[in-house]
C-alpha cells in the first residue's frame, strides 16, 4: 500500500560540503559555528517544509564526528554546541510527518552514524532513541533488536565493568516509548553497578506505572561516588511537584536541583519554580546552604528588591567590588540609599584588597557612582566622612587612599556645598 504521506526530497544543503571528513583544524571556533549555521538551516527549512528539514536534521548527524575528529575537545566547547545541536534536532526529526518505512531508514542511518562515532560526540542522541522513533511500534521493535546485546554486556559471568555496548541507553529509551516498563526494571537488576543515566529510566517507568514513592526510592538508592547528585535530585523534584507536593520538594530538593553555574540564576531556578515562596525565604534558605559565601548572594537579593538584605549579606563576607559599584551605578536615583551602601561596600572590600585586577579607574568609579547616589539622597557630607573614615583604617593598604586623598581632604566649611 502506498503511503499518503510526504517523502523527502532532494535538496542541496550549504552546510554539507562544510562537514567533510576531518574538515576542521584543532581549533574549535570555526567548527562551533558551522554546526550554529547548520542548525540554523536546518530549522529554516523545517518550518516550511518538516520532513525535508528532518531529512537535514539526519545529514547533518551523520556528518558531525567525521567532521569534528580533530578538534580539541579538551574545554568542552565544541562537545556542548553539538549537545545543543541535538538538542534542537530531535523534535525536528521526531515530529516530521512521515511513515515508519522512512523513519526506519533515518533511524538506520542514524545507529550507523552512532557505532562509527569514535570521539565520541553524539551520544546523546542514545537518551532520544525512543523519541526519534516516535511510534510505540517502532520503539518496541527497536527494543528487541538491542536488548540481547544488553543482557549479554550485563550477564552473571562477566566481571563488573567488563564489556560496553554502546545502545544500552537507546534501549531502554526504547522500552520506555514502547511502555515496557517492567522490562526496563528487570533489565536494569542485570547490571552489577549503579549508573544513573542508566537508572534513571527505572525511575521513569516507577513514575509512569504510578508508583511515585517507590520511584523516589529507586532515585535515592542510585547514590554514590561520581554519580550526579543534581540531576538524581532534580528527578525526586519533578516527581513530588508533579504529584501535587511541592512543599515537601521545596524542602527536600529544591536548592540541590536547582543549582546552577552562577548565584544569581540558582536563586532564579529555585524562584521561578516556587511562586508560593516568598523571596526572603527562599534567599535564606540558600545562604544557609553556603556559610562563608554569604556576599556572593548580593546580587539575588537585589535582584529580588530585598535591598536591606543584600547589603547585609554584601558585608557578611567578602563580594566583588565590580559587581556593588554596578549596583551603586544602576540604582544611585531609583534607590540611593540602597547605591550608598552598596558603594561604600564596594570601597570597603577594594580597601581589603579584594577584587580580581582592580585598577584606579574601579576605585574612581565606586566612589563616584557612591557620591552621585549621596548626593540625590542628601547625605553627601555624612558619606564623605564615612569614606575617610573607611580609607583611614586601611591597614596599611595605601591604594585606595592614594587614589581618592584629594577627593577626601573635604573641609567642614564645605560639608553644606556637598549637600547641594
Amino acid at each position: 500500500m502506498t503511503s499518503n504521506l510526504k517523502k523527502p526530497k532532494k535538496h542541496k544543503w550549504t552546510f554539507a560540503t562544510r562537514f567533510r571528513r576531518q574538515a576542521f583544524g584543532w581549533r574549535s571556533e570555526t567548527p562551533i559555528k558551522r554546526v550554529k549555521e547548520a542548525v540554523t538551516e536546518i530549522k529554516k527549512t523545517a518550518r516550511k517544509d518538516p520532513v525535508l528539514g528532518a531529512e537535514g536534521a539526519v545529514l547533518l548527524l551523520e556528518k558531525l564526528s567525521p567532521a569534528l575528529e580533530q578538534v580539541d575537545s579538551s574545554s568542552g566547547a565544541i562537545g556542548t554546541a553539538v549537545n545543543n545541536a541535538i538538542d534542537a534536532l530531535v523534535p525536528i526529526i521526531a515530529d516530521a510527518p512521515t511513515d515508519d518505512t522512512i523513519r526506519g531508514k533515518w533511524l538506520d542511518r542514524l545507529w550507523k552514524a552512532v557505532e562509527e562515532d569514535d570521539i565520541p560526540y553524539i551520544e546523546l542522541l542514545l537518551e532520544y532513541w525512543g523519541t526519534l522513533c516516535r511510534s510505540p511500534e517502532l520503539a518496541s521493535y527497536w527494543a528487541d533488536e538491542l536488548i540481547t546485546p544488553v543482557r549479554i554486556t550485563w550477564s552473571k559471568d562477566r566481571k563488573a565493568g567488563e564489556g560496553y555496548f554502546k545502545g544500552t541507553s537507546a534501549c531502554l529509551s526504547a522500552l520506555f516509548k514502547a511502555g515496557r516498563f517492567k522490562e526496563i526494571l528487570e533489565l536494569l537488576d542485570l547490571a552489577s553497578f549503579k549508573f544513573w543515566h542508566y537508572r534513571m529510566w527505572g525511575v521513569k517507568a516507577l513514575s509512569a506505572m504510578g508508583k511515585k514513592a517507590e520511584a523516589i526510592r529507586y532515585a535515592e538508592d542510585s547514590r554514590g561516588l561520581n554519580e550526579p547528585d543534581s540531576l538524581i535530585s532534580a528527578a525526586c523534584e519533578e516527581i513530588l511537584l508533579s504529584s501535587g507536593m511541592a512543599e515537601e520538594a521545596y524542602n527536600r530538593y529544591s536548592i540541590e536541583a536547582n543549582r546552577k553555574t552562577t548565584y544569581l540564576a540558582t536563586f532564579r531556578a529555585v524562584a521561578k519554580k516556587y511562586p508560593f515562596k516568598e523571596a526572603s525565604r527562599i534567599l535564606s534558605d540558600l545562604t544557609a546552604q553556603s556559610p562563608g559565601n554569604e556576599g556572593k548572594w548580593f546580587a539575588a537579593a537585589k535582584s529580588a528588591g530585598l535591598y536591606r538584605e543584600a547589603i547585609e549579606l554584601a558585608n557578611l563576607s567578602p563580594c566583588d567590588p565590580r559587581t556593588l559599584t554596578r549596583a551603586a551605578r544602576d540604582m544611585k536615583i531609583k534607590e540611593p540609599l540602597f547605591a550608598v551602601e552598596a558603594g561604600i561596600t564596594a570601597l570597603r572590600w577594594l580597601v581589603a584588597g579584594y577584587g580580581y585586577e582592580i585598577t584606579g579607574l574601579d576605585v574612581r568609579e565606586a566612589y563616584n557612582f557612591t557620591m552621585e547616589a549621596a548626593r540625590n539622597a542628601g547625605s553627601s557630607a555624612e558619606t564623605v566622612e564615612r569614606i575617610r573614615t573607611l580609607v583611614a583604617d586601611s591597614s596599611g593598604n595605601r591604594f585606595v587612599s592614594n587614589i581618592l586623598g584629594p577627593d577626601l581632604r573635604v573641609e567642614p566649611w564645605k560639608r553644606d556645598e556637598l549637600n547641594k
